[in-house]
This record gives C-alpha cells, structure tokens and sequence, in this order.
C-alpha cells in the first residue's frame, strides 16, 4: 500500500474517483481558519473513505489545554469539505467521533454516490477562498437584519446556536474580554505561545503573520485580542470604532469534545454565510480561553448553553479585501494511500 503525496493543488491522483472527491474537499477545506491559524487537523484518503484527524503536535497547550478550540477548528474544516462534497452532489455518509478509543479520529466521511449538488452548499463553496477573518474596523454602516437571520439560520443548520447579543449586554461582553486580555497578559505561558504563533517566519505556511499584528489602538465597544504586544492605550478623543459591529455567541447544548465538533461546523457555516451576505467577520475566542470569563459569557446566555466562540460581524470598511493568512500545502495536511498499490 504506497502513499501518494500532492505535488501541487491540482495533483491528480492514481486511485478511485471517490478518493480524487475526497482529497478535492480535502484541498477545498485548506482556507479553513483555525485558532492562531495553527491548521491542527490532518487528512488520510482511501478508496472511498476520508479520515480527519486533530493534529495534537500542533494543540496550543496554554491557551487550550483541554482542546477545545483544536477541537471547534478540525470542526470548521470538516464543514469546510462537506460543503465542497455537497456542492458536487457527492452524496456521502459521515460519522463524527466514530471510535471512543481514538478520541484524535475526528469524522470519517464516506462516498456513497452521486447526485445533483445542493444549492446553499455551492453558494457557500464559491465563498470559501475568499472568505478572510478580518480584524479591520467595520464601516459606521448598521447590519442589515435580514443578514443576521441568515447568518443565525446558518448556525442552527449546521448543530450549533448563535445568540445575538442586545445592546445593553455588549458591555458585559466587553467586560469579559478585558478581563480575559488580564489574565492571559500575565501568563508566562501564553506570553510565549502568542510569541511563537506570531513569529514564524516569512515562509511559513501557519501562524500569524505581520500584517495582522498591527497593534490597533482604536477604542471599540469590544476589544480585540492583543496581537503585538503591550501598547499605549489609546487616546481618550479617538474615535469609536465598530460602533455597528454585531456581536454573537456560538453555543452549544452540552459542554464534550461533540459539542465543540459542532460548534466548529457552525462557526464555519456562520463565516462563510456571513461572506454570501457581504458581511465582514472575525472569530474572537480568548473569552473562551479564560475559564472566568466563559462562565460571564454563559450568564449572557441566562444559562441556556454553553458558549464555545464570539463572532464579530459587521459591514467591510472599504472594498479593499482583507488580507489572507498564510496557509500550509496539501502535502502537508492530506495524505492519499492508494490500496491498489499504484
């Protein structure tokens, strides 16, 4: 049984059709976002069988010990392919979490057949390259609320829920993440994880790059994650940003490796609706990182769920498309095993 390896994203493969369909979802879930962008999932195709495992070389021991977000990150890049299979019209069978004894065994996704493509897949696959999580503050423009329903639906659809925030609770919110940015500021241990994810270098594939390290000295209704460093805080007569920005929760009915699965699925479906209907968004998990400040969120739920990630979502600022981040190649990520032993 030899492996075959990509040598670029259009490789194709000496194997059945049901793998060649599986490893271009695969390709197709690469942009998927992940926490610091670390990527931590990997793929292994055969025949008509695709494994998506969680890659725990590249877990964030401080800021997600128990795996959290590695776990709602492999989620986003399994709705990632799913929604690529759908918009082929591959009809296929998936089982999430399948073995209790191999907890890092993701989902296995099989091809059964063939049919028409689904419509809301394809309007969200044409999405998924240029889709891109932007930090930029949003226009002073309001969101419209027929985008938030969809972007809710989204969620709903996908396993998850997404509470949208009211006004008067925004400052509760913004309370979590200050208090979050405190206690993360003054770890050791996510000082040097941040500095690590941050700093890797210009050809690397993951991390965060310089571009999105600017230090933001805006003032906004909600904080951002600290990116740069300590900076001085920002002027007392600057200008409100985000001032329209939405701001939701993407929960869950229980708190387990499943529920985080789920949530990623959302959270994707939730980012790339959010794109079809024009809006900007950014995933903002460091109120989740802290265990205080998650249990603040969950009191913004009135203790129906549990919160697994903020989203911010808004009108783009300009035209201008966001930067993308830096992303490793198919080689790295899909391993195709062909049995035939081609």
């Amino acid at each position: 049984m030899g492996a075959i390896q990509f040598t670029d994203r259009g490789t194709a493969v000496r194997t059945r059709p049901e793998a060649r369909t599986l490893a271009q979802a695969a390709v197709a879930a690469l942009p998927a976002p992940s926490i610091f962008n670390s990527q931590p999932w990997r793929w292994r195709i055969s025949d008509e069988l695709a494994e998506l495992r969680a890659d725990r070389a590249r877990q964030l021991r401080s800021v997600d010990p128990d795996g959290r977000m590695l776990t709602v990150s492999c989620g986003i890049a399994l709705h990632h392919a799913l929604t690529a299979l759908a918009a082929r019209g591959a009809q296929v069978r998936v089982e999430r979490l399948p073995d209790p004894d191999d907890p890092d065994l993701m989902a296995r996704v099989s091809v059964l057949g063939s049919g028409r493509p689904d419509p809301v897949a394809l309007r969200l696959n044409a999405v998924m390259t240029v889709r891109r999580t932007d930090r930029r503050p949003f226009a002073d423009t309001p969101v419209p609320a027929s985008a938030m329903e969809c972007v809710r639906a989204a969620a709903e659809s996908a396993g998850a829920h997404l509470h949208l925030l009211r006004q008067d609770d925004v400052v509760d919110m913004a309370a979590a993440a200050a208090r979050a940015a405190a206690a993360e500021a003054t770890d050791p241990s996510y000082r040097a994880e941040l500095g690590a994810w941050t700093h890797r270098g210009e050809q690397a594939g993951d991390g965060i790059d310089a571009v999105r390290r600017v230090p933001d000295r805006l003032p906004r209704p909600v904080p951002l994650r600290d990116l740069a460093g300590p900076e001085e805080p920002p002027a007392g007569d600057a200008a409100l940003a985000d001032r329209f920005a939405r701001y939701a929760l993407v929960f869950t009915d229980g708190d387990g490796p499943a529920d985080w699965l789920a949530a990623g699925e959302a959270l994707s479906a939730v980012l790339l609706t959010a794109t079809c209907e024009g809006l900007a968004a950014s995933p903002m998990s460091d109120m989740v990182e802290v265990t205080a400040t998650r249990w603040q969120l969950r009191a913004l739920l009135r203790g129906i769920g549990h919160p697994v990630v903020v989203v911010r979502l808004g009108v783009a600022c300009d035209q201008c498309q966001a930067p993308a981040t830096p992303r490793r190649t198919a080689s790295e990520i899909i391993e195709l095993v062909d049995d035939a032993g081609a």
